[in-house]
């Protein structure tokens, strides 16, 4: 018995008629006829009765039709996963990204994704946490990055890493100058922040709600870039990512203002409905960002 005897009888069975069954499988009326004595052969039983104007099944032919039926099912649903693992993935992935996710983050892991994936097509759409939440929700992006926190129970929420966050200012500030400030040196003080939906902006004004500060001034900008520029040229503090003020710390046109006994730290999360969960090319880029990411955190660890 092989798969092209029980396609031949399987097929037979449902047309009942020799040369229709050749016409379908493309293969001549012999090679059916062979097929199905095959069959009977090693079944030691009679699968069609056959007339000069009929063809019909036994009773031990549709025993045989109702569970040729499914080996075939599992053999071509099996020849199929198959072929999907050794194939590389294709189709195009939407991910929505924050600022910090979308800049900083995840480019470090899009060019092994696409050598390992060349028929992979990325769209990468960057905006604040919230938009990346409504994006998601109304399906424009497969998966989304965040850096702030949803309360959205239609939506999964995974943290892939953990990040840093430092307080920083112009190399001529007031306080660049201290080995290590206090949450009362930043009393009064100017602060460039993202805008209202962002997580970034959210975690600032936590720190400034729970330790009671008063602000000079604030100005906000949609942009990470923006907010290092308007640092550098000294119109105040900001509370950035490590990702974000890495390059600009290690060129020195940013510094840290280093506080003591004082840590911000938060999770940085990949979010999605659960009806893309099981779409393989969600699932491919999940795996590459745990893969990447809990490696890096071991490493800070």
């Amino acid at each position: 018995m092989n798969y092209d005897e029980l396609k031949t009888f399987v097929t037979l069975a449902e047309v009942k008629n020799f040369t229709k069954t050749a016409e379908l499988l493309l293969m001549s009326q012999p090679s059916v006829s062979l097929h199905i004595k095959n069959l009977e052969k090693e079944f030691q039983t009679i699968l069609f009765q056959r007339s000069p104007k009929h063809l019909k099944i036994t009773p031990t032919g549709e025993i045989l039709y109702d569970r040729a039926k499914r080996m075939i099912a599992l053999y071509e649903q099996t020849k199929t996963d198959i072929l999907e693992h050794h194939n590389s993935i294709k189709g195009e992935l939407k991910i929505g990204a924050s600022f910090t996710n979308g800049e900083y983050i995840l480019p470090a892991m899009l060019y092994s994704l696409q050598q390992e994936y060349p028929e992979l097509v990325l769209q990468i759409t960057i905006g604040n946490t919230d938009e990346v939440v409504q994006w998601v929700r109304q399906y424009q992006v497969d998966i989304g990055l965040i850096e702030g926190q949803t309360n959205d129970r239609e939506l999964s929420v995974h943290p892939f890493m953990q990040d840093e966050l430092f307080i920083v200012a112009s190399n001529s500030h007031e306080l660049a100058a201290k080995k290590e400030a206090s949450i009362a040196d930043l009393q009064n003080q100017s602060w460039v922040s993202r805008e209202i939906g962002s997580g970034t902006r959210e975690y600032l004004n936590h720190i400034i709600r729970s330790n009671g500060l008063k602000i000079n001034s604030l100005l906000t900008i949609s942009s990470n870039q923006g907010i290092k520029e308007s640092v550098i040229n000294g119109m105040g503090l900001s509370l950035l990512s490590q990702s974000v003020i890495e390059r600009d710390v290690k060129s020195k046109t940013l510094s840290i203002i280093p506080l003591k006994n004082q840590r911000f730290n938060r999770a940085l999360s990949y979010i999605l409905s659960p009806v893309m969960e099981d779409k393989k090319t969600v699932q491919t880029f999940i795996k590459a960002l745990e893969r990447k990411y809990s490696t890096s955190n071991d490493k800070r660890r």
